[in-house]
């Protein structure tokens, strides 16, 4: 979680009043107890009156409008609630600053690890358990696919027109904000960055079918069952909008690790045998979904890009000495090696 204290940041004392008048639980504030959430987040646990809540605001100084972030997360979480999208279940959002200092909302806690971090005995044991840890993955992003927007209340969630013509404008144009930092190297360093780009525009998909997607999908982001390999949920919402959900997909093509386990993330999950590999994945949503997939490897190179250029984004900042060093240069070597990636799918015209 941030390096800030919760205590800071949340007053139990007016999150108590806040409930009272809306009739969830009596009594004290019991066992609050901080949970590690990114570094953007705070997470709190705490019980009342024989239920366990976990609150999530964000920090002080948030990068954005930390308010706005809060209340599309709440609002998101809210439109899930009775959908087939494992997710944690929303209790009570309050979107005015008034009550703790941010907005924030309160969940039902999640009961399940990250795989990233570590694996429980039943699953670090057994290859045929990760083997379907990976294919629950996917029907995560199957399921969020198939959630009806418009049903949802979440029809003015995103801008759908010219979603894909946007993708890579965008991230150009927050690559070139980087010559900002001083000493940066410039777009150079990274190989194959015009060539990418210009294949992914010359390439676009002519249409796609509009839906919910989670902006930010990979195993890092999703919590498993302690008592299987399904998803106990997908977690992280802050990036959710209404688009094209194959972005999803590319995202999880463009994070996955290589088949002996090295992660261009970081993240490694020991140990690895047994996950599938991209294209089983891959064949697994076609066989599941609905939508048009014959353009799957644009969108893992749309994620290899994105994710690149957002990763050099450290390095720029630490060149420009308002960064470590360290993590500059991991960061900078993760985006090489993911351009590398989209390179290869280029150079070989598919996938594996």
């Amino acid at each position: 979680m941030s390096g800030e204290l919760w205590q800071d940041l949340v007053d139990l004392g007016k999150l108590r009043a806040w409930m009272d008048a809306r009739d969830l639980g009596g009594g004290p504030i019991e066992n609050p107890t901080a949970l590690a959430g990114g570094t953007q987040n705070i997470l709190l646990r705490f019980e009342r009156d024989g239920r366990s809540y976990v609150l999530r605001r964000s920090p002080r100084s948030p990068r954005g409008d930390g308010n706005a972030t809060n209340r599309r997360e709440a609002r998101v979480l809210g439109a899930l609630t009775g959908s087939d999208v494992p997710h944690p279940g929303l209790i009570a959002a309050c979107s005015s600053t008034d009550v703790i200092g941010a907005a924030f909302y309160l969940m039902e806690p999640v009961m399940g690890f990250n795989a990233t971090v570590a694996l429980p005995p039943l699953h670090a044991g057994d290859g045929a358990t990760r083997r379907r840890m990976g294919f629950s993955l996917i029907d995560g992003a199957l399921a969020l696919g198939r959630v009806d927007y418009k049903a949802a209340g979440l029809e003015d969630f995103g801008k759908i027109d010219g979603f894909l013509e946007r993708q890579v404008p965008r991230w150009r144009a927050l690559l070139d904000s980087y010559h900002d930092y001083k000493d940066w190297p410039g777009p150079g360093s990274i190989p194959g960055i015009a060539t990418v780009a210009d294949w992914l525009i010359g390439n676009t998909p002519p249409r796609f079918a509009p839906g919910l997607l989670h902006g930010d999908y990979h195993l890092a982001n999703v919590m498993f069952r302690n008592d299987g390999p399904e998803l106990a949920a997908i977690v992280d919402w802050e990036l959710a909008t209404i688009g094209d959900p194959l972005l999803d997909m590319g995202w999880i093509m463009a994070t996955w690790p290589e088949p002996d386990g090295r992660s261009i993330s970081g993240n490694a999950i020991v140990p690895w045998d047994g996950f599938p590999r991209i294209e089983e994945l891959l064949a697994h949503y076609a066989s599941k979904s609905t939508r048009e997939t014959s353009h799957m490897r644009w969108y893992g190179v749309l994620g290899c890009y994105k994710l690149g250029i957002i990763l050099e984004g450290t390095h720029a900042r630490a060149c420009g000495g308002v960064a470590s060093k360290v993590t500059g240069d991991r960061l900078h070597a993760a985006c090489v090696t993911l351009f590398q990636r989209a390179l290869g799918w280029l150079e070989r015209d598919k996938l594996i």
